[in-house]
């Protein structure tokens, strides 16, 4: 069995002209994780991160020999995942039984990469689905191209949807066009370059995030994000920056205002309306950090 899995990824873009060689799945807002199942379970994310002791709620389905792809998410009361809450787990390599309690998580399979000693990487996405399903582990179903789904992720809050060719193989950590994910709303990673000094309420800490991408120049600052924190969420950010403060800006451009600057190794993730014509994020809200991904990774 193939130990650890780099995940296929998805590009950004709108559903295809034919669908009717799609099939559409739901959009999970939460994190990349692989089961790997050999007589005992290890969980890895993206770059073979090791994710067993920090989803411990992750069963091994009772299936023997097997690699499943999916998503680990923490629903909100009304049964949506919630990127916020899952915030509170994603950090935790052992998190405490009142932690798991609060913010239990869900794992969403979607996949079917290694069964029963056999690789199925090579088998169209319409057949590792079906084996998939055979194993009735729960997986979320898949529609077809030609229907409403992304209207109705939209009507109930959901990110959006990701269009899979039916006759796709599976192919390890690429980012192909077989995959299309489309999105309700824009978000975005964004590495963290410093912070401006807050004001009033938060004087003493963050009033607002530096954000950047990586261009051909270098870290190119996209803009500053001050909205979608809460008091908790400033405060362990300030612990957290605070050992990464440098003297001079990491930003290949020009950054207005007086900031504090940081080596750039965290990446978050905003929701945003557009980009400007100065090619800065217009209206950012904060969502969270995403350990799951790398700088380099975050590209204009």
């Amino acid at each position: 069995m193939p130990y650890p899995i780099e995940p296929m990824l998805a590009v950004a873009g709108e559903l295809p002209s034919d669908r009717d060689r799609y099939g559409l799945e739901v959009k999970w807002d939460g994190i990349r994780a692989l089961l790997h199942l050999d007589g005992g379970m290890r969980v890895t994310g993206r770059h073979g991160v090791e994710y067993t002791r920090r989803y411990p709620e992750i069963s091994g389905f009772g299936v023997k020999s097997a690699i499943i792809d999916g998503e680990v998410v923490v629903l909100d009361p009304q049964g949506r995942p919630s990127f916020e809450r899952l915030q509170h787990r994603m950090h935790l390599t052992d998190p405490e039984p009142a932690v798991l309690k609060l913010y239990p998580i869900t794992y969403l399979p979607f996949d079917l990469l290694y069964l029963d000693g056999l690789p199925l990487f090579d088998l169209s996405y319409r057949d590792r689905r079906a084996l998939l399903d055979e194993l009735d582990i729960g997986a979320p179903p898949y529609f077809p191209g030609d229907s409403d789904l992304l209207a109705a992720t939209y009507e109930q809050g959901l990110e959006g949807v990701v269009a899979k060719r039916l006759d796709s193989p599976y192919r390890a950590g690429t980012r192909s066009p077989w995959w299309i994910k489309v999105k309700n709303l824009s978000t975005r990673e964004v590495v963290i370059g410093g912070w401006k000094p807050g004001k009033g309420r938060r004087a003493g800490g963050i009033g607002s995030l530096v954000m950047g991408v990586f261009t051909d120049e270098g870290l190119t600052y996209v803009g500053h994000v001050g909205t979608g924190f809460t008091d908790t969420v400033l405060e362990a950010l300030h612990e957290t920056l605070l050992p990464l403060e440098i003297p001079r800006s990491p930003f290949a451009n020009e950054v207005p205002w007086r900031n504090r600057w940081v080596r750039p190794e965290l990446v978050g993730e905003v929701a945003y309306t557009m980009w400007t014509g100065e090619q800065r994020l217009r209206h950012p809200v904060w969502r969270g950090l995403r350990p799951d991904k790398l700088p380099s990774e975050v590209t204009r």
